[in-house]
């Protein structure tokens, strides 16, 4: 096991993986205490050789790896490598690219939804993972042989598991479905905040213009606080706190320190002028620019059985294709399939409605019905084997 803390000994490394095919990653980080993620080791591993780097040593110069990272010519695999990104986009200003991640992949070939890395290895890789040290504290020096261990188990397996995704599939045809998924995980707007638009992270219990208008500004305000002190959106105004200064729009300090789940000592602090500064720009905005909530789609009514089958036909395709449910279609989705043929959703585009959506509006229409045949649910023209039934 190679842990790396030299400048030198990472360029070496850097260059002999720059020859390779592609090129495994993987990060052990820290994000409770800070608003940004803090790297304290970066796994990379090739066809034969593994390493793990130490981000947080003195005399390590990480440029080495950024600058492979940057090298279109190599494949990065990765594993829900969202987070993993982000860190290397917060540190570089740029996606390392291209991209494939065994997760996405997972889901294109039939393993389920989300499906976790620990699966992947014992069913794709015949091995077991030590999970002992998942909760480790990565910042804590010197780190164990057997934390370097568990760190590296997530490069060195994956090695194992990419050539055997994505032979299944090149073989099936697939790697259009993927390329969709990482484009999504290739775009800088995936990890781009923006303070204006933090207010749609929070579960709002109001839909008043108003109330908004107020909840935007605050939000905005401690979005903004916590990336400059690099703190948890939680550590500088929890959010229960939040709405319920949303809701009371509190005029002084006075009526700000009767806000349940607000210290005093914040409300009367620097924090405490910062929030009410930004409930008088909430309760000034001029009415045309209060943000509004998007209308609560109600399903028609009727419509919950066709939802209902709808759900069964997409189980049953998904089954029989070998793909997970949630890469094809959601809940809300087949609700608004159920309500407009011109919905506009995934599962009526491109390959998913190849494989889902056309049948999805043919059994919608009665062109289509289910029927059982043994044990076996299938799906067949209105008319036939039964299937014109009311």
């Amino acid at each position: 096991m190679q842990l790396i803390t030299d400048t030198d000994s990472l360029a070496s490394l850097c260059d002999r993986l720059a020859q390779e095919d592609f090129v495994t990653l993987d990060t052990e980080f820290l994000r409770e205490r800070t608003y940004w993620p803090q790297l304290c080791l970066v796994q990379l591993a090739g066809e034969d050789q593994a390493a793990a780097v130490d981000a947080l040593h003195p005399d390590l110069d990480l440029a080495p790896l950024w600058h492979l990272l940057e090298d279109d010519s190599i494949l990065k695999v990765v594993h829900a490598g969202r987070q993993d990104i982000e860190i290397f986009y917060r540190h570089t200003g740029r996606i390392p690219k291209p991209l494939f991640d065994t997760q996405i992949a997972a889901m294109v070939c039939g393993f389920g939804d989300q499906v976790g890395y620990e699966t992947l290895v014992r069913k794709l890789a015949s091995a077991q993972i030590d999970k002992s040290s998942r909760f480790t504290d990565w910042s804590l020096r010197p780190l164990t042989e057997k934390q370097l261990f568990y760190a590296l188990s997530d490069v060195t397996h994956l090695r194992t598991i990419y050539r055997k995704l994505r032979t299944r599939i090149e073989q099936t045809e697939r790697m259009g479905w993927l390329d969709e998924e990482i484009a999504i995980l290739a775009d800088p707007a995936t990890y781009t905040v923006e303070p204006a638009e933090a207010w749609n992270r929070l579960k709002v219990r109001s839909s008043k213009p108003r109330f908004l208008a107020t909840l935007r500004e605050l939000a905005a305000w401690r979005e903004e606080t916590a990336q400059a002190k690099d703190l948890p959106r939680n550590r500088v105004v929890r959010d229960e706190a939040l709405l319920e200064i949303a809701a009371h729009a509190p005029a002084d300090v006075a009526a700000l320190t009767r806000t349940r789940g607000l210290p005093k000592a914040v409300a009367e602090g620097r924090f405490g002028r910062d929030i009410l500064e930004a409930v008088r720009r909430g309760q000034n905005t001029p009415d045309a620019d209060c943000p509004t909530l998007p209308p609560v789609r109600e399903l028609p009514r009727g419509l919950g059985p066709v939802v209902d089958l709808l759900r069964v036909l997409l189980k049953m395709k998904c089954d029989a294709e070998d793909v997970a449910q949630k890469l094809v279609a959601n809940s809300a989705d087949l609700e608004q399939i159920a309500a407009d043929d011109e919905a506009d959703v995934p599962a009526l585009r491109g390959w998913r409605r190849d494989l889902f959506g056309e049948d999805a509006l043919a059994l919608k229409h009665g062109r289509l019905a289910l029927t059982i045949s043994g044990k076996q649910l299938r799906a067949v023209p209105a008319g036939r084997d039964g299937g014109d039934r009311t």
